[in-house]
């Protein structure tokens, strides 16, 4: 539980630290550092993405105190992707096709790319081996290095450069200050395996191809946006999608932290037939929580951008995000829900496949949807993109027989968002701000939690009954104040 909260607060400090750095740098210094991010991120998944999936898949505390050669290969494999990755990058930002971003921004964010790519794999393994402690203090501290350093630096100089270089500072600064628990003693470079190396690349490999196709379609349309928009609507466009996805990708990510280590766990004890069903369990419950969250999120959206959003990015930062949230909503279910089902079998090409889809069908609907004055048919355009993707996995999937959720689950998740948006209509009218916020949060979802509560929608009531149980039994247990509210 301790694991999924510091998700969650990393994810928030993350929002306030990127929003702090739009306001700072305004419109069109953002739209650079975004457009620096996303390549960035572009450049971890190509390089390094596949080495943190195969330290989550293969690497534990047992595998750590046990077979020491896979954390041995791990870090080899992490220190010959570097080695490679430098002089392709530096070949691509100096000797490359012209970007819109400066070639030495290109450079630095490749640069980031490594930094980024160190400090998700230590992470990954910590968690593997359910290390709560050590990965709080990495998050905390790399948390207070951005505030500190990359938000600082924003507002110091106002220069999109100067807050990448801190942003890969803090990275580096917090890899520094836990580094003797990142170790394993028993672990060296010597032990590394090349067959272990070719088993885990076979495994992940399709999946960080999905991950790449999925990530040129912001990546494309934020240059298009450049091209065409000038750099201050690229970061108006960027911060939109990036808020969008880091809300989708904080609920996304805080459950699959949990359920898909429990689907694995089924897989390898109770076999394959059990694993299927505890994936279908995963998927209605990734659905039921997503899907309202998605739609909360519309509903507050003209508070958030009036109590949150810089200024000067405000009307068109709700637009985009509001034509983008579908799409996104599409994405998190593919990521979080669709994808482990290819993932416990090891059979990942279709997530390739799926994610091709989506990227052909990006550019056709540009091409298809008239261009206005300003990228709202970029939005709508990535939106549709990535719900193609997800639907045509689906397809996939249902080809190779999955066990999906009962029908009554998703029908009463989809009957509680109907009811969420039908009460939230009305109260969007009303002058965004705190209050209203607060009120439209409680009022909508106190509506879908009473479905949740009478119908146990993908057991999510059951779940919460047997978590609290054991608390307020220590409550009865302990006496005092307690006795007078708690039956015996």
């Amino acid at each position: 539980m301790s694991v999924v909260l510091t998700f969650l607060v990393n994810t928030i400090f993350n929002l306030i630290v990127g929003l702090i750095v739009a306001k700072f740098l305004g419109p069109a210094e953002y739209g650079k550092f975004a457009l620096a991010i996303a390549v960035m991120a572009f450049g971890q998944v190509v390089a390094f993405e596949w080495i943190r999936l195969c330290g989550v898949r293969f690497y534990s505390e047992r595998a750590r105190t046990e077979t020491p050669k896979v954390r041995s290969t791990l870090d080899a494999a992490f220190l010959a992707a570097a080695l490679l990755f430098v002089p392709f990058a530096l070949a691509l930002a100096f000797l490359g096709p012209e970007f819109s971003l400066p070639r030495k921004l290109v450079a630095l964010a490749f640069a980031a790319s490594i930094a980024n790519g160190l400090f998700d794999f230590h992470t990954a393994l910590v968690r593997a081996r359910f290390d709560d402690r050590l990965y709080v203090r990495l998050i905390v501290s790399k948390n207070i290095l951005a505030v500190l350093m990359t938000a600082g630096g924003a507002w110091a100089t106002g220069s999109a450069t100067v807050a990448v270089i801190a942003g890969m500072a803090s990275l580096i600064g917090s890899m520094l200050l836990w580094h003797p628990g990142l170790k394993d003693r028993d672990a060296t470079l010597a032990q590394a395996e090349p067959r272990l190396v070719r088993h885990y690349a076979g495994y992940a490999a399709p999946i960080v191809a999905a991950i790449v196709l999925y990530q040129l379609i912001p990546l494309a349309n934020r240059d298009l946006v450049a091209r065409w928009y000038g750099f201050a609507e690229t970061g108006r466009f960027a911060l939109a999608y990036d808020l969008g996805l880091r809300a989708v990708q904080a609920v996304g990510s805080a459950l699959d932290v949990l359920l898909f280590q429990i689907a694995v766990r089924a897989h390898d004890s109770h076999g394959e037939e059990t694993a299927k069903a505890q994936v279908a369990q995963n998927i209605a419950i990734v659905f039921a929580i997503l899907a309202p969250a998605s739609v909360g999120l519309w509903i507050v959206l003209p508070s958030v951008e009036a109590l949150i959003v810089p200024q000067a990015f405000r009307g068109p930062f709700a637009h985009f995000l509001s034509l983008m949230l579908p799409g996104l909503f599409c994405y998190g279910m593919t990521q979080f829900a669709i994808h482990p089902i290819f993932q416990i079998k090891q059979k990942t090409l279709p997530l390739v496949t799926a994610a091709l889809a989506a990227c052909l069908a990006d550019p056709l609907f540009i091409l298809v949807l008239p261009r206005g004055d300003d990228a709202s048919a970029l939005a709508i355009s990535q939106s549709l993109a990535l719900a193609v993707g997800m639907f045509v996995l689906i397809g996939f999937a249902q080809a190779n027989a999955p066990q999906w959720p009962r029908v009554r689950d998703l029908a009463l998740t989809v009957l509680g968002c109907a009811g969420m948006a039908g009460l939230g209509v009305p109260l969007r009218a009303l002058p965004p701000g705190f209050v209203v916020m607060l009120a439209q949060i409680a009022l909508c979802g106190s509506l879908y939690a009473v479905i949740v509560a009478l119908f146990d929608v993908a057991g999510l009531r059951g779940a919460f009954v047997k978590k609290v149980n054991p608390i307020l039994e220590q409550l009865r247990r302990k006496g005092g104040i307690f006795k007078l509210f708690l039956p015996l």
